[in-house]
């Protein structure tokens, strides 16, 4: 069936949503699409030449589409099955952070920490940009632990001064060896001692979501272990490049990072 598909334009509020269908459209945001009822066959959508995630809301199926932070206000094109939708997004400004970072092996890297960060950004990436095709019931978390959540998401980072990439996850604060658990069933599909990273776990919820949790002082899970909702996955450390013990939490859409606050109750 040929579908007639108009401009969509998706609301944008706050910085945390209240519903999986109130999300803001913006860099770095989540954009939300109908894509038909559940009784119709599920279609393939595609933005940027990745699949999509679908899910069933009600009667109306959806497909969550994460949008990169280096993404241009304006409009981007979805495919669904082959036909373009076209999705309004927002601008939005980010600000900057300047920290101070005593060990300057973590602003600039010798070229044996180099070869490291190399060979563990390609097993960060594998993890990220999995699509494993199973039924996700929505795309809401569960907080992996408590405690304040900062502002952090998109923020252009200087670390001693020096520019570096824009921070992609949420630091929460909590103490040391404070628990870290599953906010959803997932499947553990890697885990590590990573140089920026420190103690390492990354969750694959399916369809392409994704989340990441760095900084443990300790990992109780292992590659391939299938977690539940509320299951440990380890403690809040201070490993790899921080300044102090938190969770730096990331949440990723279609191989892209998005702002974990859209996907946490307020």
């Amino acid at each position: 069936m040929t579908r007639a598909w108009l401009l969509v334009i998706l609301l944008a509020l706050s910085d945390a949503a209240t519903s999986a269908d109130a999300v803001p459209n913006r860099p770095g945001g989540i954009a939300i699409i109908d894509i038909g009822g559940v009784d119709e066959p599920r279609p393939v959508v595609e933005y940027d030449g990745r699949p999509v995630l679908v899910y069933a809301h009600g009667s109306r199926r959806k497909a969550a589409i994460g949008l990169p932070l280096e993404t241009e206000p304006g409009t981007v094109t979805v495919n669904v099955d082959g036909e373009p939708v076209v999705v309004a997004v927002e601008s939005h400004a980010y600000r900057e952070q300047r920290l101070t970072v005593t060990n300057q092996s973590y602003v600039t890297p010798d070229p044996a920490q180099l070869e490291r960060i190399g060979r563990e950004r390609t097993i960060i990436d594998t993890a990220i940009n999995n699509f494993r095709d199973t039924d996700v019931d929505g795309i809401t978390l569960a907080p992996p632990v408590a405690g304040p959540r900062s502002s952090s998401f998109g923020l252009r980072r200087f670390f001693n001064d020096q520019p570096r990439s824009p921070h992609k996850g949420m630091d929460i604060a909590a103490t040391e060896d404070t628990p870290i658990t599953a906010p959803r069933r997932g499947i553990v599909t890697a885990t590590g001692d990573y140089f920026f990273n420190g103690n390492t776990i990354i969750v694959d919820h399916g369809q392409g979501l994704v989340t990441l949790y760095c900084h443990l002082s300790e990992i109780a899970v292992a590659e391939g272990d299938t977690v539940e909702s509320g299951d440990l996955l380890g403690a809040v450390g201070s490993t790899g490049r921080v300044t102090g013990p938190h969770l730096h939490f990331g949440v990723y859409l279609n191989g892209t990072a998005v702002d974990p606050a859209i996907v946490l109750p307020n």
